[in-house]
């Protein structure tokens, strides 16, 4: 009998590191964090801001959470999937209780628990796509009758949190959900039907809240009132009562920016600045710490390592810089797809796809928001923009991928 040499048992644990883990996304996403740190230093090197330091710190933890997820079987969250929803929804009502949840530029999103703040709605996005999850593989999916029920149960399990992220308010966190389910119900092979129907009562809400808007343009403008100063006088007159006058402002400036802001100094002035910036980077940019939109105080210093980071980042980078940033992300949105494609069950491919489509929906409308694509929502860019909850909640998507990954074959 042939004893096996070391270095046969060294080649074994090779293959056996290579076939349970990808390599690609945690590299992709070192690049992105790293990327981030320096440029959310360079936006804030004027003022000499810290928070490149506390980025390192979410980075790192968020470095243990995907680990720790990662090692875990993802289905093992179906045993706890209802528990964790709970326990994600409860901090959602605490956050909207006066005295409670903590108030930044007129929203209450944050829970301050001393040492650090929570954003509750990061942590729902998780659980409703877990719970979506599932929901769809306890059910059967063909027609929209035979889906009536499970369609009902999803409304109500989306639907309540949606609710109380909008009562915050916290636009840009719900307008990434529907994409989310609507893309799992769709490799559920729901009826084609359903899709047709949706895209109707899309563009009938897209048709109420345009007139609503419009209704709230003619309603200013007669009563001689400022768009900018006289915010909420129009709300009590609205058809959409969840719809705020800052949030009507961002659609006016985007569809309408010669109404709401003629002189461009008022909601218009972070998307000239950050256009600026973009134009101005040029094939390889102004050099790192060299822009001069977010060093003067062009780019607003408040938005500036967050919300429009992309901006810093292809003003002092240029296009090259941007295109790597790009090229990094289409590593991470096609691994996802490639990954979903490898799952060993229905449960793998739909987690898998739905956090693909919810970062697609983050890069997509943070990067289009800062060159005028879309209007203004503040979602920020996975892994770049700062913020700890946002950094934990990505990292924790990510585990979940590569748990699918790791656990799409039985190993002996």
């Amino acid at each position: 009998m042939k004893l096996a040499s070391p270095l046969d048992h060294v080649s074994a644990i090779k293959l056996v590191t290579r076939e349970r883990w990808d390599i690609w996304n945690p590299l992709a996403m070192l690049g992105l964090g790293t990327i981030g740190v320096f440029f959310i230093y360079s936006a804030q090197l004027s003022e000499h801001g810290s928070n490149w330091i506390s980025q390192i710190v979410f980075l790192t933890l968020g470095a243990v959470v995907y680990t720790a997820v990662s090692l875990v079987d993802y289905r093992f969250w179906l045993s706890v999937t209802h528990w964790f929803y709970i326990a994600c929804l409860i901090p959602l009502f605490l956050v909207l209780v006066p005295g409670i949840g903590s108030t930044r530029f007129g929203a209450q999103r944050w829970l301050d628990l001393g040492f650090i703040s929570f954003q509750p709605s990061e942590t729902a996005k998780v659980a409703i796509l877990l719970m979506v999850a599932s929901i769809l593989i306890r059910s059967e999916i063909g027609t929209i009758r035979r889906s009536l029920g499970v369609l009902c149960k999803l409304a109500l399990a989306v639907g309540l949190p949606m609710l109380l992220i909008l009562l915050q308010p916290d636009l840009k966190s719900a307008i990434v959900l529907p994409p989310v389910v609507l893309s799992m119900l769709y490799v559920s092979k729901l009826s084609t039907r359903f899709f047709v129907f949706v895209l109707g009562v899309t563009l009938l809400i897209v048709g109420i809240v345009g007139a609503d808007v419009w209704r709230y343009a003619n309603y200013m403008d007669s009563h001689h009132y400022s768009f900018l100063r006289d915010r909420g006088k129009y709300e009590p007159h609205s058809w959409l009562p969840y719809l705020h006058d800052y949030q009507r402002n961002r659609i006016l400036s985007f569809i309408a920016p010669e109404k709401i802001d003629s002189k461009g100094t008022g909601n218009l002035w972070n998307l000239r600045q950050s256009l600026i910036s973009v134009g101005s980077g040029g094939l390889e940019g102004k050099g790192w710490t060299r822009g001069t939109q977010a060093q003067l105080g062009y780019l607003p210093r408040a938005v500036a390592h967050n919300d429009f980071i992309f901006s810093v980042i292809a003003e002092e980078k240029g296009f090259l810089g941007s295109l790597s940033v790009l090229s990094l992300f289409g590593i991470v949105l096609f691994n996802g797809v490639r990954i979903a494609s490898l799952a060993r069950d229905r449960l793998g491919t739909l987690i898998a796809i739905g956090v693909t489509v919810l970062f697609s929906v983050h890069i997509f409308v943070n990067i289009a928001m800062t060159i005028g694509l879309v209007p203004i929502t503040g979602i920020p860019l996975p892994f770049i923009s700062y913020g700890g909850s946002f950094v934990l909640s990505c990292c924790l998507l990510q585990g979940l991928v590569q748990s699918v990954y790791r656990f799409r074959k039985d190993f002996t």
